[in-house]
């Protein structure tokens, strides 16, 4: 799959691998984590970078991001997305700038319409002072050829919520009080300046030491990699690295639907309007940028993760729970400290992929007999099938949902014009099903495969699930031990 940092993921897999190599063989120290940044850039001549001296910083900071570290040793930031600042180069700093198209015409339109004296004529062209220029666009809305470019660096422009600035050097900073966590500027950055942090020597510390350690598989993974790998093909390589079990979060899904439904038809009924709560990079965008309709429009009812999160930990206390799917911002809601019982630890498919090669496992074809969700359940991953899910659920109650309407918006820009429209009090619709992601999870920043391509080893595999309902599956499950309300209290549970 191409994308902008394609040939430093290999290298950033690489690290994670071998790190994860060092803590099955529990020798994670100065010494060995020195060694390893010498092996990878051993000099004399620079293999990526400018020179060896930075790349073996790079290299340092990213083996502290595999750490689950800061990439700044000094920086005591919580947030999950994370600036390698050294790999932060060679961005324009001006976002306009004049191309060879430039005429120096004698109308000198550009000129007349800057208000900051930013433009000047050189001998060939005339060029924008970027300390002068304020961004304002007026020139190059002026210019007759166009010669005038707007070049908007791929992070910020990747960055649905405006939480990417520079210092006076050009180096990327991240807002954290706007950054909702959502990922996007990871990929987007070609020299690869942006990372986020991995739990997997933690996880390994667990397995070590004996703990039953539990993954839970997204509802998005069927598909990612490939028509062959199915369920039992990804249960059977986390068995053989070492957990205990894994249990599909499409089941979560079924549970989340459920609650959901529930908290719909007594919306509906009062005329209130309400938002989904299964994407953490929508509950991040409403908590930090519309917390007025945080408070009083989000369901309250968990995520599919936090769901099967608490039902493992309800049946088999003290274990740890971890997460896989596409999800950069799964990692931001498993530290909520205001979610109890959620998530231990999310992982990505990358860093899932490079934790199997630190054991020397692979996945394998097996075939598709493991289902533990109905269809809608599974289908959570896609846009629209949290509301189709929901919707399924009040049929099965036998609720007419005729005079229910919904909408569906996928994408950070999408996000938040509704959420826009709802502040305002002028969203026509009665619910709204928001996912950051461009065609909801299984288009996360960290899928594994091209979008055409998941899609399509999906829909076969999805093809042979079974036709259970949402609640006759729920019926399997202990569903009043545990809470699925966000803030974890088991009052007034509803019966399914």
């Amino acid at each position: 799959m191409v994308t902008n940092d394609a040939t430093l993921v290999a290298l950033k897999h690489y690290i994670m691998e071998q790190v994860a190599k060092l803590a099955w063989e529990d020798d994670i120290n100065k010494e060995s984590l020195d060694r390893l940044r010498y092996e990878i850039s051993p000099g004399p001549v620079a293999q990526y970078r400018c020179c060896v001296y930075k790349e073996r910083e790079i290299t340092e900071q990213r083996i502290r991001l595999s750490l689950a570290q800061n990439p700044d040793p000094t920086s005591d930031s919580k947030n999950i997305v994370q600036v390698i600042r050294p790999a932060c180069e060679e961005c324009p700093l001006s976002s306009y700038t004049v191309t060879d198209n430039c005429r120096l015409c004698m109308g000198k339109a550009c000129i007349n319409s800057c208000r900051f004296g930013a433009i000047s004529i050189n001998d060939r062209r005339t060029k924008i002072d970027p300390s002068k220029c304020k961004e304002c666009g007026m020139c190059a809305s002026a210019c007759p050829y166009g010669a005038i470019a707007h070049l908007v660096r791929p992070c910020k422009r990747a960055c649905p919520v405006g939480a990417i600035t520079y210092d006076e050097y050009g180096i990327c900073n991240i807002d954290e009080e706007k950054c909702i966590q959502c990922g996007h500027c990871i990929h987007s950055c070609p020299f690869g300046a942006i990372g986020s942090k991995t739990y997997l020597v933690e996880i390994i510390r667990h397995i070590l030491a004996g703990e039953e350690v539990i993954a839970m598989v997204a509802p998005a993974t069927e598909g990612q990699f490939g028509p062959d790998i199915t369920m039992q093909s990804l249960k059977n390589a986390f068995l053989e690295m070492g957990f205990a079990d894994m249990v599909e979060v499409g089941l979560g899904g079924d549970m989340t639907a459920a609650y959901e439904s529930l908290e719909w038809t007594e919306a509906h009924e009062e005329g209130r309007k309400m938002t989904t709560s299964c994407c953490p990079a929508f509950i991040n965008m409403q908590r930090q940028h519309f917390p007025r309709v945080f408070e009083e429009n989000v369901s309250s009812t968990v995520s599919p993760m936090c769901a099967i999160s608490r039902y493992l930990k309800k049946t088999h206390p003290g274990c740890i729970t971890v997460f896989l799917g596409p999800c950069i911002a799964k990692k931001s809601e498993a530290n909520d400290p205001t979610i109890p019982d959620n998530a231990d630890y999310a992982i990505t498919y990358g860093e899932f992929t490079s934790l199997m090669q630190s054991r020397g496992v692979e996945l394998k074809p097996v075939e598709n007999d493991y289902q533990e969700a109905s269809i809608w359940g599974k289908r959570f991953a896609s846009s629209g099938g949290v509301a189709k899910a929901v919707l399924e659920c009040m049929k099965e109650r036998g609720e007419d949902t005729s005079g229910i309407r919904l909408v569906q918006v996928a994408g950070g820009e999408a996000c938040r014009k509704a959420l826009t429209m709802l502040k305002a009090g002028r969203l026509p619709e009665d619910f709204v099903e928001g996912m950051i992601c461009e065609g909801g999870c299984v288009g996360g920043p960290s899928k594994h495969r091209t979008e055409m391509e998941i899609k399509r080893a999906r829909e076969g595999l999805l093809k042979k699930a079974d036709d259970r309902g949402v609640l006759d599956n729920l019926k399997n499950y202990p569903m009043d031990s545990f809470s699925l309300y966000r803030d974890g209290h088991m009052d007034e549970k509803p019966v399914l």
